[in-house]
């Protein structure tokens, strides 16, 4: 599998069917561990591979910013660099992708490559200024 720490188990609790947005936590190598460029570096190869595979599931890039401080909570372990918010129209979706010979052969890679650490966390609507349902066409 693509990625090794992907929790399926937990993924297929959710409604497969449902849509979700990826909330995306990433700290950087200072260089990317194949040597080409920085740690940043790897992840744009790595987004200008997976924006179009989420885009031919339905789903969308809602948000990215960096990380610029705790605010509240402990700080230990919470030195974030860069967040993402994805949505993506389905459950099933994300694991298709995350499962992808592709994303296995062509992505992750260059994810690894650039991130020390990536966690995403899998989220359900419960208020939204963005309108879900619109960004399929997206």
């Amino acid at each position: 599998m693509a990625v090794n720490m992907l929790n399926i188990e937990g993924l297929e609790r959710l409604d497969a069917n449902a849509p979700v947005v990826m909330l995306n936590l990433m700290r950087f190598h200072a260089h990317s561990r194949d040597g080409d460029g920085s740690g940043w570096d790897a992840y744009l190869r790595y987004s200008a591979i997976t924006v179009p595979m989420i885009r031919a599931r339905g789903g969308t890039l809602l948000w990215t910013g960096e990380a610029k401080a705790v605010a509240l909570g402990p700080h230990d372990g919470n030195d974030w660099d860069f967040v993402a918010l994805v949505y993506y129209p389905t459950v099933a979706a994300f694991i298709d992708m995350m499962t992808s010979e592709a994303y296995e052969t062509q992505a992750d890679p260059h994810r690894v490559n650039g991130c020390a650490e990536h966690v995403i966390i899998a989220t359900n609507e419960a208020y939204s200024k963005f309108r879900m349902s619109s960004h399929r066409d997206s």
